[in-house]
């Protein structure tokens, strides 16, 4: 990851200007420690704080064409970059940076080239030849960005609030794909899925495509010149994360670098259920594996830092956020600056444990369409800027657009739970992983099931946050919640000691605007509340609200499957491992 800040059309250009962008481009130097870059054109300022990935030694930003008239500042990596500039022969590049290409696509094919990129990606350019700009997002919103306005009739855009939140009167969540142009002063959609629609697919499910897909995924985000790693869970999708990518690891250039295994990482209060089950995953791929340990104490103390840093007030966020921030630190102290992580997963196959209330696949469809919509808001942003926070990258496989476009065409009826056949949440992806030949996971692994991360990595964590809370917050203070925040307004102690710390650091109204509201219940969006009636009695966002699913789930499947004789399911493989999870889940919970 990297840093990038951008203004247009400021009224001052003085020196006191260029340094006070110099000063907000600062805050943001921990997504990019390597170098700093600063382009000034006039009234145009594009500045970027560099992580360098590829090319370390020549990709210094911004990037330039040709003749210099055509400027960008990218924070992102361009996995295509090379069939790209197979396309651009005529074209001469100055670096073996990935996303020098922009500049060069912009030439050859003005605004309509943001299509063409496979990545994860943010950028501003400029064309000097006219002084127009544009700035764009990836399609799902991996990395962020954020579009916000000044006094003087400037246009602002940062990778973080915290560059804006000084100079813009305004400001918001750029949306996730999606090109604004001067030109036309509009912010329109460039990224126009089938699935976006929301209409229901038909395509037969085919576990070799989608596990094809998905390994392609992974292989092309082994793209780097710099020591990388997995981050472990030991969940079923950074397992699968972890499995392929060591297969291919000798194959790759990079795997030369530091070592022939693979580096998996993983955090957690000690004897949490994901320290067991990634220590296992690690054994059995035989990654060179780390193991960091967490108190509740140190993640509440590191709780105001990791607001700062990730820049919401949602609950869920914040618990998920905390470990993934420590383990992050731990990572960058070993020199790595790369990590693949494994979100996205649940929302394009509905592995959250509230999806087994699904009523039938059209709502089920929807909602996973729902849910990928939101994930900027949410598990990417915590991914990004928990890692980013401490200099680090996170690549994020199951969000990539070929991907996506695989699994979210599949006939949502193969992703209902049907627990009468033996199907748990994201069967599809289970079993497209099931191969008794050459096994990629041993198959209690392979069926794990869903655990939040923030449970993952020790139940004590959430109750520790919420005991904290209780402390810090009284009764009158929630009973006049209402008042001090009308937006979005705190309904437990916790959320509003979260939201207390933001508005220290965020406290225009502009902040607060893009952090999103509403009932939810284990990571559900409110529609998907409709689907049981007791959860809204129950809105803890927390996985542990859907306990429930989480021990009942299994016997029941067990069960069906024992009185029907069915031997057609992997699932029979292994009720007796799974139902030992369960027990010792349910255990650890109580």
């Amino acid at each position: 990851m990297c840093g990038i800040l951008a203004v247009f059309g400021c009224s001052d250009t003085s020196q006191t200007k260029r340094a006070r962008i110099i000063e907000l481009s600062r805050r943001l130097r921990h997504r990019g420690p390597d170098w700093s870059g600063l382009h000034c054109h006039e009234d145009c300022y594009l500045a970027h704080q560099r992580l360098a990935i590829v090319d370390p030694a020549s990709g210094d930003q911004p990037l330039y064409n040709e003749d210099k008239t055509v400027i960008v500042s990218v924070n992102g990596e361009i996995y295509n970059h090379m069939d790209l500039r197979a396309k651009l022969k005529a074209h001469e590049f100055r670096t073996g940076s990935d996303c020098e290409v922009i500049a060069h696509l912009y030439e050859e094919y003005g605004e309509d080239f943001v299509d063409m990129l496979d990545g994860m990606f943010s950028f501003v350019l400029l064309d000097t030849r006219d002084k127009s700009f544009i700035a764009a997002r990836d399609a799902i919103g991996i990395t962020p960005l954020y579009m916000g306005w000044g006094l003087d009739g400037s246009i602002w855009f940062a990778s973080e609030m915290k560059a804006l939140s000084d100079d813009c009167e305004r400001f918001i969540s750029f949306l996730p794909g999606h090109i604004y142009s001067s030109k036309s002063g509009e912010l329109r959609r460039w990224y126009n899925p089938p699935w976006y629609s929301e209409c229901i697919p038909s395509t037969p499910y085919d576990p070799l495509v989608l596990r094809q897909a998905f390994e392609k995924a992974v292989l092309k985000r082994l793209m780097t010149d710099v020591p990388f790693g997995v981050l472990l869970s030991g969940g079923l999708d950074s397992s699968l994360v972890a499995a392929v990518a060591s297969r291919y690891l000798a194959e790759s250039k990079v795997a030369r670098q530091w070592g022939s295994n693979l580096h998996t990482f993983c955090i957690g209060l000690k004897g949490s259920p994901d320290l067991k089950a990634a220590r296992e995953v690690a054994d059995y791929l035989g990654t060179h594996h780390h193991e960091f340990y967490f108190t509740v104490q140190e993640g509440i103390d590191a709780i105001e830092e990791v607001i700062y840093h990730i820049e919401t007030y949602d609950v869920t966020t914040i618990r998920a956020s905390t470990p993934m921030f420590l383990m992050s630190r731990k990572i960058k102290s070993l020199g790595v600056k790369m990590v693949l992580s494994g979100e996205g997963s649940d929302e394009i196959f509905g592995g959250y444990l509230y999806f087994h209330k699904a009523p039938n696949k059209e709502e089920l469809h929807q909602e996973t369409c729902r849910k990928i919509k939101a994930l900027h808001l949410y598990d990417c942003l915590r991914a990004n800027k928990s890692t980013s926070a401490w200099g680090v990258e996170a690549r994020v496989p199951f969000l990539d657009k070929e991907f996506i476009n695989v699994a979210m065409n599949i006939d949502p009826q193969w992703k209902m739970v049907r627990p009468d056949i033996g199907r748990i949440e994201k069967w599809v992806l289970r079993n497209a992983f099931d191969d008794d030949q050459n096994p990629y996971l041993p198959k209690h692994i392979l069926y794990r099931q869903k655990e939040q991360f923030s449970d993952g990595v020790g139940y004590s964590w959430i109750d520790g946050l919420k005991d904290h809370a209780n402390r810090h917050v009284s009764d009158s203070m929630l009973t006049q919640a209402s008042f001090i925040y009308p937006e979005n307004t705190p309904t437990s102690k916790e959320a509003y000691y979260y939201r207390a710390i933001f508005e220290k650091f965020f406290p225009k109204n502009a902040a607060r605007s893009t952090v999103p509201g509403g009932p939810s219940v284990a990571c559900s969006t409110a529609k998907a509340l409709e689907w049981d009636a007791a959860w809204s009695k129950n809105p803890d966002p927390s996985g542990r609200a859907a306990l429930g699913i989480h021990a009942a789930a299994y016997d029941e499947a067990v069960d069906s499957h024992s009185s029907s004789g069915n031997n057609s399911s992997s699932f029979l493989d292994i009720p007796q491992k799974l139902q030992e999870g369960i027990v010792e889940a349910t255990a650890m919970a109580i």
